[in-house]
């Protein structure tokens, strides 16, 4: 049994005992858009569909990251969180403070062609991801296997699941179906691994996603693109494989892992060429046939270095891994060094290469500059690549946060940042990114929302990373000067805040904020009474850290 979430449904339950119809709010026609061929169904009635829970009298996807846990471990998934741990180590503290992680798997199942998706876990859980992904410009069906404690509990979930995937498996409509457990199912055990590989020549990959064990939406996208490439190596080792949709290079040709600027592979294919070799395709792909393109490389360039599962896949399949990327000068000249060496080019060529492209990077540096004392953080993953092209621009950058671990393959541009005296700190906590911004009081603040929020209220211009910094090119010539124009707008509205706060000074902050015709008495005796009461109400679901 399956429900398509497509739009934003009224999932309220009937408190009055009487019969209340559940309607869908329809604000324009974008509901009608008819997806991969496939008509839109209405969605099934949620309202008597009680509360899920991670075993009998638990609380769901509300039971705190310890319980959810160890009810895992109680389920037999114990091998699972033990990858999870390897590939994506978590500390100084659990994990960033991000969303939900599972967003970045949905997103790239959403991003394929000829990819159904279907979530299993809480309806907030499912609503809110489904929202997020129809907010970020997915017109894509999204398949939803709900369940209550019962089904939960007896091992119903797992055949609703089954049936709604031999359900969905039509080749004409669908190359792959992807299936994913959030945190209820992964916890109390639903074993995907149990689903059939293929069904009518469909493939499906089952993965788990819980919040409990993936610290970021970043490294999701990697636990699907492992998966997928993983399902794909090992059909290539079975025997042929159907041939790409895009023609064959006839050069070698490097993998690109990382989502990037559409114009970022092309710039790379450019730098490439010099060297006898073409731009592969871009992991995580837009259709499954270039998985195989993928893994028939000379070598790959990890352009983002926490992609650890789709890395080794790539090893296993024999093929060189390169960190970092060819951003600004250094990191161009480093990285065409480490592709030439890599793939056995002569000496000679990678030095015409070279000589090739490092002036006009050189000069676009130096035609757009930025003058500034900067701090940054983020959580997509190309933190590090951003402050060296940042630096390179003649910019004072001071920290540099990343919600992403350190590996061997973000140890290039780590080497090279700390080697500037420029303070680098992995898995950073949003208090350390604050603090930084504080401490060094910078003349420009990039990072995420709340930071940006912060540094606002403190008269301090901020830029938000994922949407004003990270899509932009970064690569080559390209990227050398995409920074310069808004930071350097962001720069020079310091003046404009200046302005900002003088106006509104006396009006009061936080609480007291606004015109009052007597001072505001605080009640720091209320505050504390009430404080008490509220931590005593939600210490069973905050405990550690949510479990969704």
């Amino acid at each position: 049994m399956m429900d398509r979430v497509d739009s934003h449904e009224a999932l309220s339950p009937d408190t009055s005992g009487k019969d209340v119809e559940v309607c869908e709010v329809v604000y324009d026609e974008a509901g009608q858009v008819l997806i991969d061929n496939v008509p839109l169904q209405p969605v099934a009635e949620l309202a008597d569909r009680p509360v899920p829970t991670v075993s009998e009298g638990g609380e769901g996807c509300h039971a705190g990251k310890d319980t959810m846990l160890e009810a895992a471990k109680a389920a037999g998934q114990s091998e699972m969180l033990e990858q999870f741990a390897k590939d994506y180590p978590t500390g100084p503290h659990d994990q960033p403070q991000s969303m939900c992680p599972a967003f970045g798997s949905l997103r790239v199942g959403l991003r394929m062609k000829r990819t159904a998706t279907v979530l299993s876990g809480s309806a907030c859980c499912v609503y809110g991801l489904t929202f997020t992904s129809h907010f970020y410009g997915a017109r894509r069906s999204v398949g939803y296997v709900p369940f209550n404690s019962e089904t939960l509990v007896t091992g119903k979930l797992f055949e609703d699941i089954r049936e709604a995937v031999f359900d969905l498996a039509d080749p004409d409509d669908y190359d792959a179906i992807v299936v994913t457990n959030l945190c209820v199912p992964s916890a109390s055990g639903v074993p995907l691994r149990l689903l059939p590989k293929e069904i009518n020549g469909v493939r499906i990959i089952g993965i788990d996603v819980p919040g409990f064990g993936i610290p970021t939406h970043a490294e999701a996208k990697d636990v699907l693109a492992g998966a997928m490439l993983n399902y794909a190596r090992e059909e290539a080792m079975s025997g042929p494989v159907a041939a790409p949709s895009a023609p064959r290079a006839d050069r070698p040709t490097i993998t690109l892992v990382g989502e990037m600027f559409p114009a970022d592979p092309v710039g790379i294919a450019q730098m490439l060429a010099p060297l006898g070799l073409a731009a592969g395709p871009v992991v995580p792909t837009r259709e499954w046939r270039e998985l195989y393109s993928a893994l028939d490389c000379a070598a790959v360039a990890g352009l983002h270095p926490f992609y650890t599962a789709a890395f080794r896949e790539f090893e296993a399949a024999g093929r060189t891994v390169i960190g970092s990327a060819p951003v600004g000068r250094d990191g161009t000249a480093e990285w065409l060094e480490a592709i030439g060496e890599a793939c056995g080019v002569a000496r000679k060529k990678v030095q015409n290469a070279k000589a090739g492209i490092l002036p006009a990077i050189e000069g676009a540096l130096a035609a757009m500059p930025i003058k500034g004392r900067i701090t940054l953080s983020g959580y997509e993953g190309s933190e590090l690549l951003v402050a060296r092209l940042l630096v390179e621009s003649g910019a004072d950058v001071r920290y540099v946060g990343t919600a992403l671990p350190r590996t061997r393959f973000s140890d290039p541009d780590r080497e090279w940042l700390e080697s500037k005296g420029i303070e680098v700190q992995f898995r950073a906590s949003l208090e350390q990114d604050l603090a930084a911004m504080e401490g060094f009081e910078p003349d420009l603040a990039i990072g995420t929302t709340p930071v940006v929020q912060k540094a606002k209220e403190l008269s301090i211009p901020a830029l938000y990373f994922t949407n004003l910094i990270s899509a932009r090119p970064l690569m080559g010539p390209a990227g050398a000067g995409s920074l310069a124009q808004v930071v350097n707008a962001a720069l020079a509205n310091k003046e404009r805040f200046d302005t900002m706060t003088a106006f509104f000074e006396g009006v009061g902050s936080g609480e007291t904020a606004g015109v009052w015709e007597s001072t505001p008495r605080l009640r720091p005796d209320f505050k504390k009474k009430y404080a008490a009461r509220i931590a005593a109400k939600t210490r069973k679901v905050v405990e550690g850290s949510t479990g969704c």
